[in-house]
Formats: structure tokens, sequence, C-alpha cells
């Protein structure tokens, strides 16, 4: 999607902190970071939100829940972390290409 900040990420025409990237997802730090660990875990091919997955997009979304461990425990989180997809307005969401945040690093996080 050309005007999607998160393609324009991937596609290196916006520069990112860079974690991880394989052919599948590409990780970064979050710019205004909620904890001392935040990431963005987004896949490669553009799904706008949560709400509007369907059957074919299991595998990539499977593949990114079964990173997320190994990415948090990489950026430091051996003791725990939170993960958070935002969907829609009222759910939060500002970027329409759905990505996880990956939450930890600075001790026992509150509930919201």
């Amino acid at each position: 999607m050309s005007d999607c900040i998160f393609c324009k990420i991937i596609d290196g025409e916006i520069p990112s902190d860079k974690v991880y990237e394989d052919e599948k997802i590409f990780v970064f730090k979050d710019i205004a970071p909620k904890t001392p660990v935040h990431l963005l875990v987004i896949p490669k091919e553009h799904i706008a939100s949560l709400a509007e997955v369907t059957d074919e997009h299991q595998e990539i979304l499977g593949y990114m829940m079964r990173k997320v461990p190994q990415l948090a425990k990489e950026a430091g989180c051996e003791k725990g972390f939170r993960t958070v997809i935002n969907t829609g307005d009222e759910g939060g969401q500002e970027v329409y290409h759905i990505h996880i945040h990956i939450l930890g690093g600075g001790g026992r996080l509150p509930f919201v």
C-alpha cells in the first residue's frame, strides 16, 4: 500500500531501528516506547487490521505469534512481556497495518 508508513519502513523508504527481518516479517523498535523494550512486529504483507483478517492470513499470523517469544527473549524480556494488537479507532490503532507490540523489560507491567 503506497501511503502506509509501515510498508514504507519495510521498503526502506523510511528509516527504522530494525531488530529482525526475514522473508515474512519486519521487527523494529517503537519510536515512542512505553516500556524499556517496545518492539513492533509487522508482516511484510499489508493487512490493515485484525478486524480484516481472513483464513488466508492464518499462516502469517501464526508465524508472527511463534516468533514473539524468541524476539522478546532476545530483547531482554526473559522474565515476561506483554503483547498488544490495537484494532480499529476505538481500539487505539494508529497505523492501519496490523502489528504486534512487544512490551517489557521494566519490571512487572501494570494491567490496563
